[in-house]
């Protein structure tokens, strides 16, 4: 087994509010373990250009509680060409990097098996507050956007009731309903549309008619931003014109994604980074750090990618070739579950919105 005596970490695609705890987590974990910690700046590109600076106890302390990334973050295009690759194994090697703990999505999990290619191990960490590695029940950053959202919501609705209107809100998740359907039960909303489930625009009309018919002031009505952007819009003149409510729209874009981490997302955070430090020291690589059913595990990366792509309906010709048939059907299996924990929701808000 590889012995590890440098190891690097880095924050790499859209930042999440708890990705500081993580780097936390994965440095102080290392230390203790006698292992020195390279905290990379940028991402990929940081790692290409060798900004790389030494990490100790002290230089994380105090941002366990901050959002955002103090490594930053970038989406480099140059790591996915051959030059690229070559650059960031050369950086490991000149600075002595034995192994590397990736937090971000999807994309950070392709360029972390990319490098476990080239000789270089790690392990990812799933941070996106779209919730949507479908590897793991939760990703780092997902709460916190969620009581940004209500935060936000809470506040419309106090001028909502305040002059008889309606609120069409758009929220982050990219191709994920998961923030608008738990957000649209916590706040209290009319109605939720998601792109996981169709959606019938003169039924939502016709709800909010007849509750402001029987004495309701104030609507919410949740859209997810995967339903497509001008998606929103149209329904807010919609529900003007024929529910005959005032209505406005707000696109709460990337405030979502900033803020202070809630304690969930701290305690995630830590856990993970804890767990993924402990598995490179072990000698395992190429895996995604993963949260199911309340345990803390890891999947392979490739396995996590090819079961998002699935999910997703972007599967490409060969993608399951190097993959079993009980492989496969515990892709179709996690599916299954997933689609049944979202129905659940969506269901439970019907049940409850007026």
């Amino acid at each position: 087994m590889k012995e590890f005596k440098k190891i690097g970490v880095l924050t790499s695609g859209g930042d999440a509010p708890g990705m500081n705890a993580a780097v936390r987590a994965v440095t102080r974990t290392a230390l203790a373990r006698g292992v020195e910690v390279m905290g990379i700046s940028r991402g990929y590109s940081g790692l290409i250009d060798g900004d790389i600076r030494p990490l100790g106890l002290r230089d994380v302390s105090n941002i366990v509680n901050k959002g955002g990334t103090f490594l930053y973050s970038d989406r480099c295009l140059e790591f996915k060409t051959p030059e690229g690759m070559a650059k960031a194994v050369a950086t490991c090697r000149e600075l002595g990097i034995d192994g590397i703990v990736a937090i971000g999505g999807d994309g950070t999990f392709r360029g972390a098996t990319d490098l476990t290619a080239h000789g270089v191990p790690c392990i990812g960490i799933p941070a996106t507050i779209d919730n949507d590695i479908t590897s793991t029940d939760t990703t780092i950053g997902f709460d916190t956007a969620m009581n940004t959202v209500i935060e936000l919501v809470d506040k419309l609705r106090d001028t909502c009731e305040s002059h008889a209107r309606c609120n069409v809100v758009e929220v982050m998740g990219r191709g994920a309903g998961d923030i608008a359907l738990h957000t649209a039960i916590a706040s209290g909303a009319s109605a939720v549309v998601v792109p996981e489930f169709p959606h019938d625009d003169d039924s939502i009309c016709k709800r909010i008619k007849k509750a402001r018919e029987i004495g309701k002031r104030n609507f919410i009505v949740i859209v997810s931003e995967g339903v497509g952007s001008d998606y929103g819009p149209a329904l807010t003149k919609k529900i003007e014109t024929e529910a005959g409510v005032e209505t406005k729209f707000a696109r709460l874009a990337h405030i979502v994604r900033g803020g202070n981490p809630t304690l969930a997302d701290r305690v995630i955070a830590s856990k993970m980074g804890v767990y993924a430090v402990e598995a490179l020291l072990r000698g395992e690589s190429n895996l995604v750090v993963c949260e199911k059913r309340g345990e803390i595990g890891t999947v392979d990366i490739n396995y996590a990618l090819k079961l998002d792509r699935m999910y997703k309906g972007t599967l490409k010709d060969g993608d399951l070739d190097p993959f079993t048939e009980d492989q496969i059907q515990s892709m179709k299996d996690e599916i299954e579950e997933r689609k049944q924990g979202l129905l659940a929701l969506y269901t439970v808000e019907n049940k409850i919105n007026l």
